[in-house]
């Protein structure tokens, strides 16, 4: 088709929340992080990490879906619309990735397997390495 993009459409950047990262690199506790940037997608994932190390499963889900949630309020807020990349290397996207990884991680602890599977298309659509940063700790 003449016009269209073949290159698809530009990466999604979000912006550095320095207050979340200052608290959270400072030791404050992520339920404290997330009361104070509710609209973090990062404080939320840290929360989901947490519960979900205690074997909190349900509480671990119900974080992550927030931090989903937020993130994709975030994403939004910064042009995206819905598909491309968000990529794993530029750090400030890397809570709305970790919120996606953990409510996927969540998901399966639960069974919701049809959410699994989504979760993983919409990770490996936004960064194909976004998987494998995660789980190695990174």
């Amino acid at each position: 088709m003449i016009g269209e993009n073949l290159l698809g459409p530009e990466p999604t950047l979000l912006p550095e929340e320095p207050e979340v990262a200052a608290a959270l690199a400072a030791g404050e506790a992520p339920d404290v992080v997330a009361r104070a940037h509710p609209d973090s997608p990062r404080a939320w994932a840290e929360l989901a990490d947490l519960a979900d190390a205690e074997g909190r499963e349900l509480d671990a889900y119900a974080f992550a879906r927030v931090g989903y949630h937020r993130g994709l309020d975030a994403l939004r807020r910064s042009g995206w619309r819905g598909a491309g990349p968000v990529p794993w290397s530029h750090e400030p996207n890397r809570g709305v990735l970790r919120a996606l990884y953990a409510l996927r991680r969540a998901a399966d602890r639960i069974g919701e397997h049809a959410e699994v599977r989504r979760l993983t298309e919409f990770l490996e659509g936004a960064d194909p390495t976004a998987i494998a940063a995660i789980e190695a700790g990174a």
